[in-house]
């Protein structure tokens, strides 16, 4: 192996240690489409107190970035001291890396593999998640580095079979299976021990968030969490 590649391979999973086992400890990512800004802090508001103090904002609509700021700028925290931990999701360019990391999110979520977003994502210092779903997209992840990614979309790429085949190849990769994700399936993923967290997002439908429906929002979001912690 190169030197770059073995420096490489040293420093990326340590790099972002913390965070990622802040995400294990959660077990669940919210995947989130604000369509107006106005409505992410309300939404905040309903997952912490419904236990699960994190989102992934897609970049699916034009008020991602100002729906991450926003956020950030409240300022949310759990009663122990925890953060809000916002990330941005379905990032496809390295232009929106720039867009994401400038409205201050902790993570990266893409929906394919990008070698050019992985490395904007490096340049910033912030965790980049790229979506695989074959083992030729998990071995192109190890070798840039990268020993935590996505698995998408989860369900229609075999969901927790595929995953626990593919660990038996790269036991070193850790997952975050995202689509097709929801209250009936989640303890499957989650009771596997390549899986780091699930992404779902039936814990913050379309329709809740537009109406700022925040008790709604914590309620869907405590069933979701308890759900996991069955699945320990």
């Amino acid at each position: 192996m190169h030197g770059d590649q073995g420096q490489l391979d040293a420093e990326i999973p340590d790099q972002h240690a913390a965070l990622l086992d802040r995400l294990a400890e959660l077990r669940l990512v919210p995947v989130v489409a604000v369509e107006d800004a106005a409505d992410a802090v309300p939404l905040a508001r309903g997952l912490l107190a419904g236990g699960l103090p994190v989102a992934e904002v897609t970049f699916r609509t034009p008020a991602a970035a100002e729906a991450i700021r926003a956020m950030v700028a409240e300022g949310l925290r759990t009663d122990d001291g925890h953060e809000l931990l916002v990330g941005a999701g379905t990032v496809v360019s390295p232009e929106q890396v720039d867009a994401a990391v400038e409205a201050g999110a902790r993570f990266v979520v893409s929906p394919g593999l990008s070698r050019e977003v992985v490395e904007r994502c490096r340049a910033h210092g912030v965790l980049a998640l790229p979506g695989t779903a074959t083992a030729s997209e998990v071995q192109a992840a190890l070798a840039m580095g990268l020993r935590t990614v996505k698995f998408f979309p989860a369900e229609a790429s075999g969901g927790a079979a595929a995953i626990k085949a593919l660990s038996a190849p790269f036991p070193q990769m850790r997952f975050v299976p995202t689509g097709g994700v929801n209250e009936s399936n989640v303890s499957d993923y989650l009771s596997l021990p390549a899986v780091v967290a699930a992404g779902g997002s039936w814990m913050v439908p379309a329709d809740a968030v537009r109406a700022r429906e925040t008790a709604r929002i914590e309620s869907l979001t405590a069933a979701a969490v308890a759900a996991a912690a069955e699945a320990r």
